[in-house]
């Protein structure tokens, strides 16, 4: 999701060059058997919402303020919490967002929604369990019976590229903006995570929140590129009141949380890794099926290059699920919303009151270091082979009987708990 969710700059282009690159995304894996990308029917829960209006089961409300939008978040349980405010000009409706007028993302476990003030369409997107990313528009014109529109070439110029490990995906990109919102590309860019080192992130983002003396690029710009190349990031720190830097009444809430940030981060990445593997698994098997029928082999037969690619794809599954290499705080993290509580509260909880969702964010985003989206349909929704191998050595490293340096910052706390809340709140799709 993020500063690049749908078409972004994209429309400056050709529609010569626009068609040519249509033509060659359609030769991608995503878009051929088993997966299909644009002509598979998606069953994620932006479009399952979408079908129920059409045939008149649910119904959206406009209001003067926000059109449809206060309607579409109830309507997809996403808490106005989750607001993050981006003021780079680095998404669809690029002419209405500055610096005075960011655009706003919310978001839950698997569904994002973008606002931008007066803008003509609310973009939406979801994690699917077996497409990735799917993107939709919603017109903000008032009428009586709204529609919500999938999007599918538009949007794969940026969301299935290489920052989306080609597959269909989302983006949270830091960026180095000039003073209209403008991002400054010669000074480079940053694709975000949990990896991502703490002074490289949020540039071109509101944040609200403290964190010490650590420092990020988020709340400032360049006045003039051509004069100075490096952000005040001083005065871009610990910043708790966004009013001084823009109108914030036409929002939903005043806040741009940094831990909602954070989660944000963590969680589009995960995603674009579960697809990834998805996608490699369903495609390895596919193969698998060609080359058994040519060799005369079994159908269950699993060759060592069969058996290395399902272990591939597993492996990334399981790093990303235990935040390897995860970028270490120095100071504590605190936000200003809601958000910590409400995500929290979700659970699911052990006995003891553990779970998941629950935060450190004194040396690190959560307390426990294994991720929430185990319980996702987009996991559940990996190809069983993949994902019986990521169980299989989720538990060989949490029981310890893999001690190896990818695994090395759990301690034996941390795989116990883990363990013990993975036993009594996980469940399986059989």
């Amino acid at each position: 999701m993020c500063n690049r969710f749908l078409i972004g700059l994209l429309l400056l282009v050709p529609s010569v060059a626009l068609a040519a690159a249509a033509a060659a995304a359609a030769q991608l894996d995503f878009e051929k058997t088993p997966i299909n990308y644009s002509k598979a029917t998606p069953t994620d829960r932006v479009y399952a919402f979408g079908q129920q209006l059409s045939s008149g089961q649910a119904e959206l409300t406009w209001d003067s303020d926000h059109g449809y939008l206060r309607s579409i978040l109830q309507q997809l349980d996403i808490p106005v919490s989750s607001q993050s405010l981006v003021f780079s000009k680095t998404s669809l409706q690029v002419s209405r967002i500055s610096p005075r007028t960011p655009r706003a993302v919310y978001f839950n476990d698997d569904v994002y929604v973008g606002w931008v003030q007066y803008g003509d369409v609310i973009e939406l997107s979801a994690a699917d369990a077996s497409l990735g990313g799917t993107f939709y528009a919603l017109s903000q014109k008032r009428v009586a019976a709204p529609a919500i529109r999938r999007e599918t070439s538009h949007c794969l110029q940026c969301h299935g590229s290489t920052h989306t490990r080609r597959t269909p995906g989302h983006i949270v990109r830091s960026v180095t903006s000039e003073k209209t919102g403008l991002p400054v590309y010669r000074l480079g860019t940053h694709l975000t995570d949990h990896k991502s080192a703490f002074s490289e992130r949020f540039g071109g983002w509101y944040v609200t929140g403290t964190h010490g003396d650590q420092r990020h690029m988020g709340n400032v710009w360049l006045s003039d590129p051509n004069e100075s190349e490096e952000l005040d990031t001083d005065a871009g720190a610990n910043v708790t009141d966004l009013s001084s830097r823009l109108d914030i009444a036409p929002y939903l809430s005043p806040h741009s949380d940094i831990v909602a940030l954070m989660v944000l981060q963590h969680q589009v990445h995960m995603h674009n890794v579960l697809t990834a593997a998805n996608h490699s698994g369903r495609l390895t098997a596919r193969d698998a099926v060609v080359m058994n029928s040519a060799l005369e082999r079994g159908e269950d037969f699993e060759s060592d290059s069969t058996r290395r690619r399902y272990d591939s794809a597993a492996e990334k599954v399981l790093k990303a699920l235990l935040f390897c290499d995860e970028h270490l705080l120095t100071e504590k993290v605190t936000g200003t919303s809601s958000f910590r509580a409400e995500f929290e509260a979700r659970g699911p909880f052990e006995n003891a009151g553990r779970g998941l969702r629950q935060f450190d964010l004194k040396r690190r985003l959560f307390r426990y270091p294994c991720s929430y989206l185990i319980y996702s349909e987009a996991f559940q929704g990996l190809p069983e082979r993949v994902r019986q191998r990521v169980l299989q050595r989720l538990q060989e490293v949490l029981s310890g009987a893999d001690l190896t340096e990818p695994f090395a910052d759990l301690t034996p706390v941390d795989r116990q708990a883990i363990s013990q809340i993975l036993a009594a709140t996980y469940r399986t799709a059989d």
